[in-house]
């Protein structure tokens, strides 16, 4: 008989929590050896529990499997100060903005003289297709409020046909362009007496 499967959320009750940490660590811990062993791996394993304590498996030492890996990222064995690292993220911001600022004036049609043929051409396929979805997107727009005043018009049509309904059961048989006259007379009158 297997075990069920594990939903994987947050447990909410801090024993449970620390006791699934726990026998999950080892687990994880123990896995790592194996692989190291069985498959002849260097193998660096690094887990900060949620207070802060650290747990860690290495095949061999730490510091060289960490130094291992740096290299192969590139990233280099110096040690980054916070200060550098900020330096270069607001470096890095700084072009990445000046390069959307680029994008933004080119779509407008601004500075083009420094681009080629094959950006000009990718820019206008660009632009086709943003107008595109500008067009498709406004004539679904269109479409919904016809619909909604279609609707709203055969809701006035049906409520005026039940009060005309009402008013020839009540006995009120009124002729609309009657009524019309009447008012355009009454509002003629007025002028005139104003006058």
């Amino acid at each position: 008989m297997g075990r069920g499967k594990v939903q994987l959320v947050r447990i909410e009750n801090t024993t449970n929590r620390q006791i699934t940490f726990s026998k999950r660590r080892n687990g994880l811990l123990k896995k790592a050896c194996e692989l190291s062993i069985l498959c002849e791996v260097d193998v660096g394993l690094l887990i900060f529990s949620a207070s802060g304590k650290s747990y860690q498996f290495s095949s061999q030492d730490m510091g060289s499997v960490i130094s291992r890996y740096r290299h192969a990222k590139g990233i280099g064995n110096s040690c980054v100060t916070p200060a550098e690292y900020w330096t270069t993220e607001i470096k890095n911001l700084k072009k990445m903005i000046e390069s959307l600022e680029n994008r933004k004036r080119h779509f407008a049609g601004d500075e083009l003289q420094s681009m080629g043929i094959k950006d000009l051409k990718q820019l206008e396929s660009q632009m086709k297709m943003g107008l595109d979805k500008i067009r498709s997107w406004k004539r679904k727009i269109i479409f919904e409020q016809i619909n909604q005043l279609k609707r709203q018009l055969k809701e006035l049509q049906e409520e005026n046909n039940n009060l005309h309904r009402k008013s020839i059961d009540r006995g009120i048989n009124c002729d609309v362009s009657f009524l019309f006259q009447i008012a355009t007379g009454v509002r003629e009158m007025g002028i005139q007496d104003e006058a």
